[in-house]
């Protein structure tokens, strides 16, 4: 039975860099030609690196993750994904910042398996929760903000006086738009959408 290790890394293109995971997995001696990453969000599981090294998982592999969140962004996802591995394609998991999630520890051990399982039902819960109050009380604030008369996006700009002489001088073709827009400090495309609507 062969006994490779693997590394798994996800990163979001916008805001996040692979740096941190890839020092991990090389500490723990993971080869750099058995590390999968995938630069895409995880809103789902069609991610084609993912996808590949989940097919090379054989039983008595090893598979090495940073965090239990690059498996899942949900308390269902990452529950089915850890079935997938663990039961379905007997491979070992290796969560590194919670050591506690190590499956290799556990061997056949029954009490174990049990601890390992139940250690991630209550970590993938509690993320779960954080992530839905977080949700919440973003909704909630805004919702209190509006009701006190705040307005979100972009405050509309009120047009000077100055506007309605350029206007003139332009519409008889004695300055450009971009001059006229430039005396009033305000963008090209400002001056042109205020000449539309006056």
């Amino acid at each position: 039975m062969e006994k490779t290790v693997y590394g798994y890394v996800r990163v979001s293109t916008k805001d996040q860099n692979e740096d941190r995971q890839m020092i991990a997995l090389r500490e723990f001696r993971v080869p750099e030609e058995c590390i999968y990453m995938d630069k895409l969000s995880g809103k789902d599981f069609n991610r084609p690196q993912y996808q590949k090294l989940l097919r090379k998982l054989r039983p008595g592999n090893t598979l090495v993750v940073k965090s239990i969140d690059r498996l899942g962004r949900n308390y269902e996802e990452i529950l089915d994904q850890w079935r997938i591995i663990t039961k379905e394609k007997q491979t070992d998991i290796v969560v590194l910042d919670m050591p506690l999630l190590d499956t290799r520890n556990s061997g056949k051990d029954l009490t174990g398996m049990f601890v390992a399982d139940l250690v991630l039902q209550i970590l993938s819960y509690v993320a779960q929760v954080e992530r839905d109050n977080i949700r919440q009380r973003q909704a909630e604030g805004i919702a209190a903000a509006k009701a006190k008369g705040v307005k979100f996006g972009r405050q509309k700009m009120e047009v000077p006086d100055a506007f309605f002489a350029l206007r003139k001088n332009y519409r008889e073709g004695r300055i450009s738009a971009r001059k006229a827009a430039q005396k009033l400090g305000v963008a090209h495309s400002t001056f042109l959408k205020w000449n539309r609507l006056y």
